[in-house]
């Protein structure tokens, strides 16, 4: 029976390209999940965008001299380039600066206002002198005081994950200037989180799926004390407050951006002129909604969203909150600020994408921080993309399309080896499928990793090329075993490589199309148009043993993978070293 299945990926502030860090943390996993689900004939809604508003976003604008509006759209742009091309499948990325999330974000404030949930205060807040405005945490840096990290942000501590007033930092500083600030008082709206304390811990609780890190982390959390969190700020770019009398403030945008999987679902749906298809996703007690999210943003998911919606009333709150912990490069952890990462755009330039998605799975930082190294990357693309899986197909199709007139060969009568290779392939769907429902992405890579290599130790043993000068039929039987589970580690192996994996079908003679259409459309809202990412294609059914027929047509096969010199490694290591000079 069809499920469904709604998946919601963090939005990324536009305000930079993104790296693979954020893909390993956020972008890729959620791809596999919908790729998996959409093969199993499930009902998937995969939504994000870009993060539009934020002291990220106006800092970087200042910095280019050029308005907001201009400055996030540009790296909007980019993130629709870079999923497309890395097959990031989007039913819709959008952005947060359109009429249709304004209106559901100004919506779910004033539901909160109305019942309760809301209420105003007078608090002290960090002012620069020198720039004549109100600081956002954002855009204070200081010592964090409880780990004492001396970079820590005025929101939140990217090296113990605390969340922050910025009043608490030690030496505070601006961050785009540099001064001291000083202490003035101003008046925000309050999301009042103690009041829904007793019901959040009694549903995190319950939620024993949940990864540890994130189930511990929040009942943790909530068990030191919930305060109330600021929703408003002194800002000109962002939604306005929509309250008479303060028109002058905006909604914070930690509040705003995570009604985004809201918003976007609705201008899904709207966009596809269905207008009440969202409700399936988010008002259906059956519907699963799973979030994808890095660590730094658990309290946000695992606590103040779910506040959020239990105070909204009649929306489903999230079945699962899948946050992967960090991805270091080259023995550092990635910096935007001091230009230490691979960047998205610049590796798309010289490397397919099949090779990284498959890198940053089997290293995924699932349970703790992994390590991306240019080293360790060309050491698993050549020995176990090319050399176990790509050998693996390559060998097989061109033997059988040079040896066997271009088609499948009839096999004979199958031995124990043959059923029990047939055997561990298909039980793949399952021990690999387990894995997937179950978000668990590595193991699940490693198990359908481990068919390639059983499958290369069957051809070991049968040598087809070499029985075939004096038993065709034996060397047809073996042949044809081979690629049946050819057929099935493609199937297996879509979710995390669909690239390849639809040029592999197509060489096992299939004419349909497995990969699906990611393409930017120019949608029109208000009278305002917007460029969103979209996905088109129907997987449904196709999570299931080979359907391959003795006589199928192949095609002439090409390698699937392209093996590097090990001085791609110091090649790149070296560039990194350069674009890290260059910033300083």
């Amino acid at each position: 029976m069809s499920e469904r299945i709604g998946i919601f990926v963090a939005w990324p502030y536009a305000n930079g390209p993104l790296h693979v860090g954020h893909i390993a943390g956020a972008y890729l996993p959620p791809d596999i999940f919908a790729r998996y689900h959409r093969m199993r004939g499930n009902e998937v809604l995969m939504v994000s965008g870009s993060d539009s508003h934020g002291t990220p976003i106006t800092v970087g604008a200042a910095q280019a001299g050029i308005p907001p509006r201009e400055f996030f759209l540009k790296w909007h742009r980019s993130f629709l380039e870079s999923f497309q091309q890395l097959g990031i499948s989007f039913d819709l990325f959008t952005h947060t600066d359109t009429p249709n999330h304004y209106r559901v974000a100004q919506d779910v404030f004033l539901r909160l206002l109305e019942k309760g949930y809301l209420y105003t205060q007078k608090q002290q807040q960090l002012y620069s002198v020198t720039e004549n405005r109100f600081l956002p945490d954002r855009d204070v840096e200081g010592t964090c005081p409880y780990c004492g990290y001396e970079e820590a942000r005025g929101d939140q501590c990217d090296n113990c994950g605390r969340l922050l007033d910025a009043l608490e930092l030690i030496n505070p500083r601006s961050k785009t200037d540099g001064s001291t600030p000083v202490v003035r008082e101003t008046e925000h709206f309050f999301l009042d989180l103690p009041a829904f304390a007793e019901r959040l811990e009694a549903w995190i609780q319950k939620q024993e799926h949940w990864r540890p890190n994130v189930r511990n982390w929040a009942l943790g959390m909530i068990r030191e004390g919930l305060q109330g969190r600021p929703i408003t700020r002194d800002l000109e770019w962002g939604i306005p407050v929509p309250v008479k009398g303060w028109e002058h403030k905006v909604l914070y945008v930690w509040f705003e951006a995570v009604i985004g999987y809201l918003s976007a679902s609705i201008e899904w749906s709207a966009d596809y002129d269905i207008p009440d298809a969202w409700e399936k996703w988010w008002k259906d007690p059956e519907a699963r909604g799973y979030y994808f999210i890095g660590k730094d943003n658990i309290p946000f998911h695992a606590v103040i969203w779910p506040a959020m919606l239990m105070g909204y009333g009649d929306l489903n709150l999230p079945y699962d909150i899948v946050a992967n912990e960090y991805l270091n490069l080259e023995g550092q952890g990635m910096s935007t600020s001091r230009n230490w990462a691979v960047w998205l755009p610049d590796y798309l330039e010289r490397y397919d994408p099949d090779p990284l998605r498959y890198y940053l799975t089997i290293i995924a930082p699932e349970g703790r921080d992994s390590e991306f190294t240019w080293a360790d990357y060309v050491r698993r693309n050549n020995e176990e993309l090319v050399a176990t899986w790509g050998n693996l197909a390559h060998r097989v199709l061109n033997f059988a399309f040079s040896r066997f007139e271009g088609r499948v060969p009839e096999p004979g009568e199958l031995d124990a080896r043959d059923r029990e290779m047939l055997a561990t392939a298909e039980k793949g769907f399952e021990t690999v499928g387990n894995l997937l429902e179950g978000a668990r992405f590595k193991a699940a890579l490693t198990e359908a990793m481990a068919i390639a290599h059983a499958a290369n130790r069957y051809l070991d043993e049968k040598a087809p090329w070499l029985v075939i000068k004096e038993d065709r039929a034996g060397a047809a039987t073996s042949v044809y075993v081979a690629l049946r589970v050819i057929d099935n580690l493609k199937t297996l192996l879509y979710p995390f490589l669909p690239f390849t994996c639809q040029q592999l079908h197509r060489y096992l003679g299939y004419d349909d199309d497995l990969l699906g259409e990611l393409r930017v459309e120019t949608f029109q809202s208000d009278g305002e148009t917007h460029e969103a990412l979209t996905f088109r294609g129907d997987l449904s059914g196709r999570w299931q043993p080979s359907r391959l027929t003795p006589g199928q047509p192949l095609r002439k096969p090409a390698p699937l993978f392209q093996k590097l010199d090990p001085s791609v490694a110091e090649e790149e290591r070296a560039r990194l070293e350069q674009q890290a000079r260059q910033r300083q």
